[in-house]
């Protein structure tokens, strides 16, 4: 593989793939943080899944891996992969289009988290 000033190609790919995940896992993160959790969720059971418990699992984990620096252990990658199932059960079946992009936004967040490798990752 070719090599410019002593780091491979892939190595700077792997850099910039880091940097832009972490810069979009923030903004995100921020657009989460200002975002009120839609009113009827805060009760609801849609499929079975504890909305609340739901939201809070995966952003929990989405915190702790910014809090980590953009590590993340593999109980909480269980975590969030186990979640993000449980996203997808539910998310078609979210009527109310506030509902639905909320929860769409904190499944991306959990999957850039999730999809993180590497000792950075």
């Amino acid at each position: 593989m070719a090599q410019r000033g002593g780091f491979s190609n892939r190595g700077d790919r792997d850099m910039t793939t880091r940097s832009e995940r972490e810069r979009l896992v923030t903004e995100l993160w921020q657009e989460h943080l200002r975002a009120p959790f839609p009113d009827r969720l805060r009760e609801a059971d849609v499929a079975g899944v504890s909305m609340v418990l739901l939201d809070a699992d995966l952003a929990g984990c989405v915190s702790v891996w910014r809090s980590a620096g953009g590590t993340k252990d593999d109980g909480r990658l269980r975590i969030l992969e186990r979640r993000l199932g449980d996203l997808d059960q539910v998310l078609d079946l979210l009527g109310d289009p506030d509902e639905a992009t909320y929860c769409r936004r904190l499944g991306r967040l959990a999957r850039l988290v999730a999809g993180a490798t590497g000792a950075g990752g």
